[in-house]
């Protein structure tokens, strides 16, 4: 029979959503599956975007511009610029999903065999994107004993060859929950200037910042014009993952041109999804205040209760709504498995998202797992205990 492509063997399993068909199982058994897997948002969205797509008088769902609606691109520029981040809609291209920002940062800025260098643990899919694009991942190891802050400046230089083209960050972290702070911004500011690389910066989880620090974006630091591409999406922000609305910004004008044919080849994001974004833009920021005091709050309760468990260690983040948890186990894919298979507390389980899968470099993270807290405290709570319950008895 004719073969798979070399790079479709290569692509990786998602560690959020591979572990999906023992879930079902457990929820065929009657279990309960708490998901401290997956970032999906509880919160509501917006209901002036959801009444937007209700409303709309479209007679025919038409394509929109290749790079997104004009007067969508011009509202997001309008929300940069009360964060202080001062772009022109023609700096932005909208897109489906921060995924295919990424991808097109990739295709626009590196060749087959070029190489990307990412701090780990990453997001995991940041793994899927580069194999798709032919991209090799050179990864800088940050440690939860330094709650994942950035590693020094000199582990990224004696990384850098002539394939080094970019150096990619999520900011905040997924899986880390970890805040660059505005000092970390700008020496990864001066590592990229002196070596002609561009900087991507993964900021979807811009307003989840906590403890009153405050995001800093690449794109607000001086003389970063030529070298900065953000890669931006409502999923998170506004709790509308379903929309698949992102987009990639650049003030980088060849950046920006390359990137549109890409988009053309697409022909045009989603003419509704856009039309729920734009007017999720006019949502007020008492939204934003109780969502991020919601999440204070889950993280609080995660933390406290995972450090009451005997042999965990876990990094305490400080925006986005993850954290890393280093467990008492070997292998945190079997212990995962284990628990939607073959463990219960009452009829109920957690389904949790092993780490090795958000780093690159083999061996690294088998005994941690991602938790994102995106239940109630009250489900977090139960969920913290079945953990605990769980590693009890858990053999490897």
């Amino acid at each position: 029979m004719p073969k798979i492509s070399k790079k479709g063997i290569s692509m990786p399993e998602s560690p959020i959503r591979k572990l999906a068909p023992f879930a079902e199982k457990a929820y065929k058994q009657g279990k309960t599956v708490f998901h401290l897997n997956i970032g999906q948002p509880d919160i509501k969205t917006p209901k002036v975007a959801m009444d937007a797509v209700k409303i709309h008088s479209l007679e025919i769902l038409a394509y929109t511009r290749s790079e997104g609606s004009e007067g969508y691109r011009q509202k997001i520029a309008g929300y940069y610029a009360k964060n202080d981040i001062h772009v022109k809609h023609d700096d932005i291209i909208v897109t489906t999903g921060g995924s295919e920002a990424l991808l097109f940062a990739f295709g626009t800025i590196m060749d087959v065999d070029d190489e990307v260098i990412i701090p780990e643990p990453f997001y995991a899919n940041y793994n899927g994107f580069s194999t798709a694009s032919g991209v090799k991942v050179v990864p800088v190891i940050s440690k939860i004993e330094d709650n994942f802050a950035l590693p020094p400046i000199e582990e990224f230089e004696k990384l850098i060859t002539p394939k080094t083209k970019a150096i990619l960050i999520c900011n905040p972290g997924n899986p880390t929950g970890y805040l660059y702070s505005r000092e970390e911004i700008k020496k990864l500011a001066a590592i990229v200037k002196k070596h002609d690389l561009f900087l991507i910066a993964d900021e979807v989880y811009r307003e989840f910042a906590y403890d009153g620090a405050k995001h800093y974006s690449i794109l607000q630091e001086e003389g970063l014009e030529d070298y900065a591409i953000v890669i931006d999406s409502v999923s998170k922000r506004y709790s509308m993952c379903g929309a698949r609305i992102g987009c990639l910004v650049s003030k980088n004008k060849a950046v920006i041109k390359t990137a549109l044919k890409f988009a053309q080849a697409r022909l045009s994001p989603p003419t509704l999804a856009q039309i729920a974004s734009e007017a999720a833009l006019d949502t007020p920021q008492s939204y934003f205040d109780d969502v991020i005091e919601e999440y204070v709050g889950r993280r609080n309760v995660l933390i406290q209760e995972l450090n009451k468990i005997e042999g965990i260690q876990v990094a305490n983040p400080k925006g986005a709504f993850y954290c890393i948890a280093q467990l008492p186990v070997k292998n945190s894919d079997t212990f995962a498995q284990w628990l939607l298979e073959s463990f219960d507390v009452d009829g109920e389980t957690i389904m949790v998202a092993p780490a090795a899968g958000f780093y690159s470099t083999p061996g690294v993270g088998l005994n941690q797992i991602r938790i994102a807290y995106v239940l109630n405290k009250e489900s977090l709570v139960k969920a913290v205990n079945i953990l605990k319950e769980a590693l009890k008895i858990y053999k490897d």
